[in-house]
This record gives C-alpha cells, sequence and structure tokens, in this order.
C-alpha cells in the first residue's frame, strides 16, 4: 500500500518536477516582470523569465507524453496503475508548477528575501501547490482520480524531501550557488 502510493505520487508529481529544472537549463531571456517595482523591490527579479516559463512548462508536458509511452511496462514493472496524463492535465501541472515558483519569487520580493535567499517551507512547496491548483481548475476529474487525499499527503511529505536532496547533489556537483 505505501509502495503504491509512493510510486503514484512521484510518477503523478514528475510533469511538476522537472519544469523548473529545465527554466534554470533555458536560462536568460527577458525578465516576466520587465523590471518593474513595487515599494522598492522587483517584483520578480531576473531569474523568472518568459523564455524558462515556456521550455518549461513545454519540457514537463513533453515528460507527460514520455511518460504515457511507458505507463503500461513501468506499472507492471512496480505492479502499480500509474495514471497516464492527459494534456490538459499535463498542461496544468507543468504550467502551474512554474506559476507557482513565479508566486514564490513575488512573495520572497515582498519579504526582503534577495533573488537565491532560502524561504524554508515555500522553496520546496512552492511548485506542488501551484502544480495542484491548476490541475484541479483545468482537468478536475483527472486530478480528483489520480490525487487523492492520501496521494497528496506523501506528494507534501516526499516533495521536500526530494528537493533538499537534489538540490545538495546540485551544489556539491557545482551547478548551483546555493543549497536550496
Amino acid at each position: 500500500m505505501v509502495g503504491s502510493l509512493v510510486a503514484t505520487a512521484f510518477w503523478s508529481m514528475v510533469p511538476a518536477y522537472v519544469p523548473n529544472n529545465a527554466a534554470v537549463l533555458a536560462g536568460g531571456g527577458r525578465p516576466i516582470d520587465g523590471g518593474r517595482e513595487w515599494r522598492g523591490a522587483r517584483l520578480l527579479g531576473d531569474g523568472k523569465t518568459w523564455r524558462g516559463t515556456a521550455v518549461g512548462t513545454a519540457v514537463g508536458v513533453l515528460v507527460a507524453l514520455g511518460l504515457n509511452a511507458v505507463v503500461d511496462p513501468a506499472s507492471a514493472a512496480l505492479g502499480v496503475d500509474l495514471p497516464t496524463f492527459e494534456l490538459p492535465a499535463a498542461l496544468a501541472l507543468a504550467f502551474g508548477a512554474m506559476a507557482g515558483d513565479v508566486g514564490a519569487s513575488f512573495l520572497k520580493r515582498r519579504s526582503g528575501r534577495e533573488r537565491g535567499a532560502s524561504f524554508p517551507g515555500l522553496d520546496q512547496l512552492d511548485f506542488v501547490v501551484g502544480a495542484l491548483l491548476a490541475v484541479f481548475l483545468v482537468a478536475p476529474d483527472w486530478a480528483a482520480a489520480v490525487f487523492t487525499l492520501p496521494v497528496i499527503a506523501v506528494v507534501a511529505v516526499m516533495t521536500p524531501v526530494l528537493h533538499v536532496a537534489t538540490n545538495v547533489a546540485a551544489y556539491a556537483l557545482g551547478l548551483k550557488n546555493e543549497p536550496w
């Protein structure tokens, strides 16, 4: 039962886990906030760009489509009935993850934190909240069938652990400037 929940939670969130990493690799471009400020601080900062948002969303959707292509053998290998991704759900998960991260940047700037500064809790779950809100709005029947309360609970526990572990590894490999 626990293994099935973890497998379903991880599989279902992969299209939301990947976009922010892809956005970083796309790097640069025009900032979403256009350099605008509010109360003396940037709205978002240079780290949130249109290119990164578009690339991150596209990569998340492509990952979902790739998972659809291997769902049967993956389900058989794990002994779990993994979900396939409807296109609206895939788009909502990927774009929602990006939007959640943009929202977190806005909150960080309002709290006086600079780009790259740690904001425990928010840093680990911003994209999860955005992805889940978006998928429940865009594909409510699919989301309700996949993201049951036990799956959401596993996502809420598993995601911060995965986030910290991958960030520490990226920092150790010299791919990030800070370990959060």
